[in-house]
């Protein structure tokens, strides 16, 4: 198996938890208010063509069709992608959802106003070809705008889930955020690439409902950022 392959593996084996997780009706209203509030101010007014890369369980997808937007969803986990197509079905004009490989989306140039990702960086093999291959799919004037933290600084050390069977050091080693220990090194990656003015926002309403519903389970509490910029109008 690749690196990918590993990577795929683990979230598919992983879908249904995480899913249950992030629909838990405790939370789920306060989330997807916080979230729209996120997506609403990192974007232009709906109604924009926008490409989810690494869309897991479309939670981010759904919101932004929600907002209005018209958005193809894209991920290589056959698991995660059934249950966004499952969620899909419950809004009008819900995503579409593809699978599809992040590093190297197979649409054309210029095919999209935005491209969005969440909790992705950090899994992502070859982020600067990745992001590269983003901006060739934006329009003039698109934004790029991606959440992300520092999940693993202390080096990928989780025991849910059978992680660190699929998150070997192999896998480690093909990815170069998987430890990062600063965000600064994340909007690097979009600075480098020609984003302009680039934008780091510490998502302060996340980290409170983190405070007030808890964190999942192997995980610490910890500020989640956007990262935002635009491609030359």
């Amino acid at each position: 198996m690749t690196a990918q392959d590993r990577i795929n593996a683990y979230w598919t084996d992983r879908a249904p938890s995480y899913d249950e997780y992030q629909q838990r009706p405790d939370r789920l209203a306060a989330d997807q208010q916080a979230w729209s509030d996120i997506w609403a101010s990192a974007l232009p007014a709906a109604p924009l063509e926008v490409l989810d890369v690494g869309t897991g369980s479309g939670q981010v997808a759904m919101i932004l069709a929600r907002l209005g937007h018209r958005v193809t969803g894209i991920d290589l986990s056959e698991g995660m992608l059934g249950h966004a197509r499952q969620h899909a079905t419950t809004i009008p004009d819900g995503p579409n959802f593809q699978r599809g490989d992040a590093v190297d989306p197979a649409f054309p140039p210029a095919s999209f106003d935005a491209v969005t990702s969440r909790y992705l960086m950090w899994t992502l093999r070859e982020p600067h070809t990745a992001v590269a291959n983003w901006l060739r799919l934006l329009r003039p004037g698109g934004t790029l705008a991606v959440v992300d933290s520092t999940w693993f600084p202390n080096g990928l050390d989780n025991a849910s889930e059978n992680f660190t069977d699929f998150y070997d050091t192999d896998v480690e080693a093909a990815l170069p955020l998987a430890t990062a220990t600063s965000i600064n090194q994340t909007a690097a990656i979009l600075e480098q690439a020609g984003l302009t003015n680039l934008t780091i926002t510490p998502l302060t309403s996340i980290y409170e409902l983190d405070q007030r519903h808890g964190i999942a389970p192997n995980h610490e509490l910890q500020m989640q950022y956007l990262i935002a910029g635009a491609t030359a109008g």
